[in-house]
């Protein structure tokens, strides 16, 4: 029996256990039983962006329904695959939910693809498998820190190498909404390690920027409502923020003064005005929306597969020292604590100094 979450697409905050039989596994099939995985803002804008990124589609549910997909750790309990065996560890992509059959291919020492048909439409990325026993980036002691930071920072990685790469678009400083969010810290880590003469601006909410402050990944930290008092040198955005009012503030603030605007997540789902940050006329440059699994491609063609990893692996190890102690990890047991970990990330009300961890 398969327990799942399923949200209604047309109404995020209303969400519903359900159980279904096994069907008999097919072959060449191997069959996940998952054992934890993170919640996060990230897997909010999983939901928003759920029919516009066909996030959606990559675990199906019934009509209306959707199962938004986590980051986590999961154990081959049944396999009609004969290169992976009964008691294997792996790390990846899984649903909200006790149990996953994958069909993998390209299997090789350190990983697999899931061949699944409905799952080839979308991004690459999100279908390939680590295999811990020979996973270089696997941490036994570190894997609460990679389920909760890991495709956050990666993401934050991505967005520092596209703005080193663009000169920074010739600004002077980085504005980070949301700069509480475990993306914005990777971002922020990133660039004090790798561009060390853009000042960082973290822009949060008022009762966040103790924990914010603290963090010491910011030359500086205001509130929202103090963006009207920034100096509007030559600067970028990066929303992660989602929230429309938030965004039209930065853009009718620094005008021509912002170089690039970047949307990046949603955060702030009850105020976004529309996905990734509305749809009105902004002073200043059009927002773009940053797209992690392209720029991860164009990263690894660029840099070559090996390069690439051992650069994310370097990155990847400053940043875990660089949040060390900052998040406190919560363990928490069953589908139920998953669902109200998602309502109360929706929501918005998880404190940010927590990063939980859904054992099913």
């Amino acid at each position: 029996m398969t327990t799942q979450v399923h949200v209604t697409k047309s109404d995020l905050a209303h969400c519903e256990l359900a159980e279904h039989p096994d069907a008999p596994l097919a072959d060449g099939a191997v069959r996940l039983a998952i054992e934890s995985f993170s919640v996060t803002a990230n897997n909010v804008t999983y939901a928003v962006a759920g029919d516009s990124f066909r996030y959606w589609n990559f675990f199906p549910a019934p009509e209306g329904m959707g199962i938004v997909p986590m980051w986590g750790h999961a154990r081959v309990i049944e396999s009609k695959c004969a290169d992976l065996a009964v008691g294997e560890r792996v790390y990846g992509y899984l649903p909200m939910a006790s149990h996953l059959d994958v069909v993998p291919g390209k299997i090789s020492p350190h990983g697999f693809v899931d061949l699944a048909e409905h799952r080839q439409p979308m991004s690459p990325i999100y279908n390939q498998y680590s295999r811990l026993a020979a996973d270089p980036e696997h941490d036994p002691a570190c894997e609460g820190e990679r389920m909760i930071f890991g495709p956050l920072f990666k993401t934050g990685f991505l967005i520092e190498y596209f703005m080193r790469g663009e000169s920074w678009f010739g600004a002077e400083q980085v504005l980070l909404t949301s700069a509480s969010s475990k993306t914005a810290l990777a971002l922020a880590a990133c660039a004090k390690q790798s561009s060390p003469l853009i000042k960082r601006i973290g822009l949060t909410s008022a009762g966040n920027l103790a924990f914010v402050k603290g963090t010491g990944l910011y030359d500086e930290v205001h509130a929202y409502d103090e963006i009207g008092t920034l100096e509007a040198k030559p600067s970028v955005s990066v929303d992660f923020a989602g929230n429309a009012g938030v965004l039209a503030s930065l853009h009718g603030h620094f005008n021509d003064a912002l170089k690039y605007s970047c949307l990046v997540g949603a955060t702030h789902v009850e105020s976004r005005g529309g996905v990734m940050g509305g749809n009105a006329p902004l002073p200043g440059p059009q927002p773009t929306l940053f797209f992690a699994p392209d720029h991860a491609q164009a990263l690894f063609r660029e840099l070559g597969p090996q390069a690439a990893g051992q650069a994310l692996a370097a990155s990847w190890h400053h940043f875990l020292k660089a949040v060390e102690g900052t998040v406190k990890i919560e363990r928490r047991k069953g589908l139920g604590a998953a669902r109200e970990a998602y309502l109360a990330t929706l929501a918005g009300t998880v404190d940010p100094s927590v990063g939980i961890v859904i054992e099913p």
